[in-house]
């Protein structure tokens, strides 16, 4: 899968109907093939995080299909982490700050083409792209450093990747899945220090 364009931004700055795609996508990747119980509505999921303030990143392909997708919220108000998974923090307050932003509904998944493992939803070159322009787009808003919670993959994949990124606490399981709570700096080292 290669992404050919990408768009950001809040849910009235999309191009019309990408939001409608990404909360189709989202049911697809998160409800249909990884069996979350999240919410669905006419076959979109969204929750209470999708709101004005929300910035969505979109990759999508050469017929303006949707292949990947992130969520970027504001810790300055409620967030997936600090409203449903505070216990992943391990006793720690959640980050409240300007400079903290939350990545969640991280997928980089060609629908389009035949299913693969669930498991390998996020160790594609396209997952490390979508990365980096999420990384790109909250730091355009001010953001330092993205907190996310995430299974034990995509640590894997932040590492290879050269992301500047470490673990809030121990792994924990969440809704039955081992996760970690990652901080991922947006200044990333340069290349070859």
């Amino acid at each position: 899968m290669e992404i050919v364009s990408v768009v950001s931004g809040a849910q009235v700055a999309l191009p019309r109907g990408v939001y409608s795609q990404v909360s189709r996508y989202r049911q697809k990747v998160f409800v249909e093939r990884l069996g979350w119980n999240l919410r669905v509505d006419n076959g979109e999921e969204r929750d209470q995080f999708d709101r004005s303030d929300t910035v969505y990143v979109v990759a999508r392909d050469a017929h303006g299909r949707v292949t990947g997708c992130a969520r970027l919220l504001p810790t300055t108000r409620p967030y997936l982490l600090e409203e449903v998974f505070p216990r992943l923090l391990n006793g720690a307050p959640p980050p409240s700050s300007p400079e903290v932003w939350e990545l969640s509904r991280f997928a980089a998944v060609d629908l389009n083409r035949s299913p693969t493992y669930p498991s390998h939803q996020n160790s594609s070159p396209t997952a490390v792209d979508l990365l980096k322009e999420s990384i790109t787009c909250a730091a355009a808003r001010g953001a330092k450093r993205l907190i996310t919670v995430s299974p034990i993959g995509v640590e894997r994949l932040l590492r290879r990747a050269g992301f500047h990124a470490h673990r809030t606490g121990p792994p924990m399981v969440a809704e039955g899945h081992p996760v970690v709570v990652c901080l991922i700096e947006t200044e990333q080292p340069a290349a070859g220090l």
